[in-house]
């Protein structure tokens, strides 16, 4: 038990290192609306838990997965896609999904949650919701309180070489988990989609 705390806490120092020189913070904080027929996901984390871990969000959308970007604690980053259909995969020691039915014009928020893995922190990807049922809504007062406190991060050189050389092992744990995300209820898949009218 011993040996396997150290181990962790060195992981955690070494990961919390280097992992977070990978990208910067935006000069301009603005959210820009989308362009013109296009849709806009802004991937959110603000959290104690897990606070040392590095998370890599990736569209899969056509299958291969394409990187977008590093988010730490009390970041922010958005992403602009086509509307209709998406599928999006948040990567640590494992990997976990977020479906999407997007409307151009629109900007989703996705939170991004850490949660406890064997070695690390693992992580998910859940809906922010206008209405309804669902665990983050837009008119709660925390969720208001995570606009404020996060900042938007951008990609860099070491951040896109990153995920560049970390390629083979991204790929390996999204036909591994996408095979685990597929035997989810009905009911758990509606529960980490994003809606066409959760837009903003």
């Amino acid at each position: 038990m011993k040996l396997r705390l150290i181990l962790v806490t060195a992981a955690i120092a070494l990961l919390s290192g280097c992992a977070s020189s990978k990208m910067i913070v935006k000069e301009n904080q603005e959210l820009i609306a989308p362009a013109a027929g296009k849709a806009q996901v802004v991937f959110m984390r603000s959290t104690f838990v897990g606070s040392a871990i590095q998370a890599s969000v990736f569209d899969v959308t056509s299958g291969e997965p394409e990187f977008i970007g590093i988010i730490s604690n009390d970041t922010k980053l958005a992403h602009t896609v086509d509307p209709g259909k998406r599928v999006f995969m948040v990567v640590s020691e494992a990997a976990d999904y977020m479906e999407a039915n997007l409307a151009a014009g629109k900007t989703y928020y996705s939170m991004v949650t850490p949660r406890m893995g064997a070695w690390k922190a693992r992580f998910s990807m859940h809906p922010v919701r206008n209405s309804g049922s669902g665990e983050f809504q837009y008119d709660s007062k925390q969720f208001k309180e995570w606009l404020e406190k996060t900042r938007f991060v951008t990609n860099t050189a070491e951040s896109t070489a990153w995920a560049k050389e970390n390629l083979n092992d991204i790929k390996d744990k999204h036909a591994r988990y996408w095979e685990v995300w597929k035997q989810k209820s009905p009911a758990d898949l509606a529960e980490r989609t994003l809606n066409a009218d959760d837009g903003v």
